[in-house]
This record gives C-alpha cells, sequence and structure tokens, in this order.
C-alpha cells in the first residue's frame, strides 16, 4: 500500500477528528494537508493509523491556538462550518451528537489540549495511554484534562434527538408558518427556550446577538421570511447530521444554511450560517468515521 494509499483509507476518520476539534471544515482540509506532507516523509512507520492520527490531533490543536484570536475577534457570532453529510450518518447516534451545532458550539467553550482530548476520549473511546503519546503529555496530566472537559460539556450539553420523518413534518410547518406571518402557528412548533444564532461574519447581514423565546424568535422568522428573504427557494437538505434548510435568492446563489435542531418534536435550536466564507463548499458531501479500532 502506498502513503497516498494509506492516507485515503483513513481520511474519513482524519477528517473527522480534524473537524471536531477545529469546528471549520477548511481548517480540517488544511490540516489534513500538512499532516500528508509530513507522513509522506516519514519513514519506518508501524502503525499508520495511529501515527496519522497523532499527527492530525497535533496539527489541529496548533492550529487551533492560532485561529482562536481571529474567532474572539470575529463580527458577530461565530458558527461552525456546516458541512453536508448523508442521512444515514444520523444512524449513528454518538457520531450524529458529536458533529452537531449544538455540541460543536459546547466544545468552543474548550481551550484547545481539552477539547482534543475530550473528542478523543469521548468520541473516539481512546484511552488516557493513547492521548498521552498523541498529545506529548502524562498520563496523569491526561486524565486531570478528561475529567475537567468532561464535567464542563455536561453542565453545558442540549439533549440531542436524531433527525425523522416527525422532524421533518414539523421544519415543513415551520416554513409555512414563517412564509405565512402565522405568529401562533409558528410559535407552536417552537420550543419556549428556542435560540436562534445568525453568523453573517460581517460579510451580510446578520443577527449580531442570539435571539431566545418562542415568540421574540418566531417574530424575527417571519420578518426573514418577508424581508430580505421574500422570494427565496427553499430545498431541504442533512448537514453536521441533522435536518437542515438551504434558502437560495431568486439569482439562484445559495444565501442561508439553516440548521434545525429539535427536542421532543419541537424546535429548540436554529442556526444560520450566511457567511459566504462558509458556504463555499456547501455541496460536498463529507464522509465521516469514528471508528477507533488500532491496528
Amino acid at each position: 500500500m502506498t502513503e497516498l494509499d494509506a492516507f485515503t483509507t483513513f481520511r474519513p476518520l482524519l477528517f473527522t477528528i480534524a473537524y471536531e476539534i477545529l469546528g471549520c471544515a477548511a481548517d480540517a482540509e488544511d490540516v489534513l494537508q500538512d499532516s500528508y506532507l509530513r507522513w509522506r516523509d516519514a519513514t519506518e512507520v508501524t502503525h499508520p493509523r495511529a501515527y496519522l492520527v497523532q499527527i492530525v490531533t497535533r496539527q489541529a490543536i496548533n492550529h487551533l491556538r492560532s485561529v482562536r484570536r481571529r474567532r474572539e475577534d470575529y463580527v458577530g457570532t461565530w458558527l461552525p462550518e456546516p458541512i453536508r453529510t448523508t442521512p444515514d450518518a444520523g444512524h449513528d447516534v454518538l457520531l450524529a451528537e458529536s458533529v452537531s451545532m449544538a455540541m460543536l458550539l459546547v466544545l468552543e467553550t474548550l481551550g484547545p489540549t481539552e477539547r482534543a482530548v475530550f473528542v478523543l476520549s469521548e468520541v473516539f473511546g481512546h484511552s488516557h495511554r493513547e492521548i498521552a503519546d498523541m498529545i506529548g503529555k502524562s498520563d496523569t496530566a491526561v486524565r486531570q484534562i478528561a475529567h475537567r472537559a468532561r464535567a464542563h460539556v455536561a453542565a453545558r450539553r442540549r439533549r440531542f434527538q436524531l433527525d425523522s420523518d416527525t422532524s421533518r413534518a414539523v421544519i415543513g410547518r415551520f416554513l409555512l408558518a414563517a412564509n405565512t406571518g402565522d405568529v401562533g402557528a409558528l410559535m407552536a412548533v417552537l420550543a419556549p427556550d428556542v435560540v436562534e444564532i445568525s453568523d453573517g461574519g460581517g460579510r451580510v447581514s446578520a443577527a449580531r446577538r442570539p435571539i431566545i423565546g418562542a415568540e421574540a424568535v418566531a417574530r424575527f422568522m417571519i420578518g426573514l421570511a418577508h424581508n430580505s428573504m421574500a422570494g427565496a427557494t427553499v430545498e431541504f437538505g442533512n448537514f453536521n447530521a441533522q435536518p437542515a434548510v438551504l434558502a437560495r435568492a431568486k439569482n439562484g446563489d445559495l444565501d442561508t444554511v439553516l440548521l434545525v435542531e429539535l427536542t421532543d418534536d419541537l424546535i429548540t435550536g436554529l442556526y444560520a450560517v450566511r457567511n459566504p466564507d462558509k458556504l463555499q463548499t456547501v455541496d460536498v458531501i463529507r464522509s465521516l468515521d469514528i471508528s477507533v479500532d488500532l491496528p
């Protein structure tokens, strides 16, 4: 097997690790490209998979440290770059939740090392000893980091629900109510504490702060439907293993990817990504992998 063949075999796994640590597909691709060059120049590698996971993890941690200041200075609210996934990605609850917008936003509140340790231990099932070798720390240090990260995430994570036919029906009622301006019907499909978050990155118009509460979100969405989004065409998609609505302007250009989070058949989260920089590769379907068996 050539270096390229081996890298291609493990690429879905490596991309998933990099994306979950970084929350950005473009940054994850940069990490994979740099990691491949290091892999190509490596000699005497006994376990390719373990070696590649280590390289990607270290590169992702370093990359996250370099972009954190940029995210702190971001105009408005920063959301992870959405990735298109196949519907069957939602069949794996662990995979689906780990790449969901809500979880990625929680991970964003961790430091780079804490985030990597949490992802490797809780999502990919690596032992503290394995992670210690990957990031160059002691077993004891990794155990402490993992404990802090686990407690931090547990205090902030939201209940996760897989996509279903019922979910699509709820979203259909949501779209109809927004377009007809029916506040009551719209509030009927929104959880009382629903949150709407928009990301325009300063490039396009978007709410600078999260909008919270059923009535506030309902009126905001109706306003969008009858003003800036008037005449837009919509289609369903699957992003980050969640249902999503794609809105296209009259000229066919993609305007928004709206990821919809549901719990008990009520919409609890709306994540509207409008920053054009984050929509450039929206038609690329990502193959994700959380396999953990080491060679």
